[in-house]
């Protein structure tokens, strides 16, 4: 009886090719296991991975100073138009805000950086920093530039050689540059009210007078003789009554007066009173001209 040959058996040239296929299929695999687990990715040097690092700084960098440069920059604005939100952007306290709307309230203009800082009483260091960015009506620039020519070219007057402000008419006022016939009469005024000015500090009372206009008055007028000189008063022993007598307090305020210097036995200095709570502590150096310590 014959048999069949079996399928299975091979040639040794047949056995070498299946031997070398499965090899071939083996390596293959680990072929495809070394790509899943082992990207072909460059291996970098510590020096490249350095200055990759260096690189990636730089940019962070870059990118910061870009932001914080876009965050900072304070684009031209009016001055008279600062709103709560404005202002507090820009580092203004809620006092300063409140006296450069009461100001604007009143139908008046900031018209200068002066002015500005007068109404809003603003640090210097506050000021430089928001200062180059006001942009004020082409009228506006055009009045301050015509003010600082006439400033620079105008003679300057002595001292002995200016008009006592005491005596000067309203018409020798209504002559001064900046000064209309509203600001004249006002000044005319307070100086009748007050008896006479005590020194020229004394024209920063008058209601509506710009700081440059109250500079170009100062150049021909001067307060040189008082017409009713002024004895000052001991705020350590002037009663209730005679303080009520100086311009600046009603009688409220003396009162207050009185009464602190009681609590305290003694008061010892002008800068002690902004202790009460209504004391006009800006009017301080005008206050001085009619009181004294002892």
């Amino acid at each position: 009886m014959k048999f069949k040959k079996s399928h299975f058996v091979f040639t040794p040239k047949q056995q070498n090719g299946i031997f070398l296929l499965v090899f071939l299929i083996l390596l293959g695999m680990v072929g495809m296991y070394y790509v899943h687990h082992f990207p072909e990715e460059e291996q970098l040097s510590e020096f490249q991975k350095q200055e990759l690092i260096q690189v990636e700084k730089f940019l962070d960098s870059v990118k910061a100073e870009k932001q914080k440069s876009k965050k900072d920059t304070i684009y031209p604005f009016n001055p008279n138009y600062i709103n709560d939100f404005k202002g507090y952007k820009l580092g203004m306290s809620l006092e300063e805000i409140k006296r450069l709307k009461d100001f604007r309230a009143e139908g008046k203009w900031v018209n200068s950086i002066k002015d500005f800082q007068k109404v809003t009483k603003v640090s210097d260091s506050l000021l430089n920093k928001i200062s180059p960015s006001f942009k004020f009506p082409e009228w506006v620039q055009k009045r301050n530039a015509a003010q600082k020519k006439k400033s620079f070219t105008a003679t300057k007057i002595s001292s002995d050689k200016k008009k006592d402000l005491n005596t000067a008419t309203k018409e020798e006022l209504d002559e001064i540059y900046g000064i209309g016939e509203k600001l004249s009469q006002r000044i005319i005024n307070y100086r009748l009210k007050i008896g006479g000015f005590v020194d020229n500090i004394q024209l920063k009372d008058i209601y509506g007078l710009p700081y440059e206009t109250e500079q170009n008055i100062l150049k021909e007028f001067s307060v040189t003789k008082n017409p009713t000189p002024v004895e000052k008063l001991s705020i350590n022993e002037a009663s209730v009554i005679e303080l009520t007598e100086i311009i600046y307090f009603d009688y409220e305020l003396a009162r207050q007066i009185v009464e602190y210097r009681e609590l305290h036995e003694e008061i010892k200095s002008f800068e002690e009173l902004a202790k009460i709570e209504s004391f006009p502590a800006y009017k301080i150096d005008r206050i001085k001209l009619y009181l004294k310590l002892n």
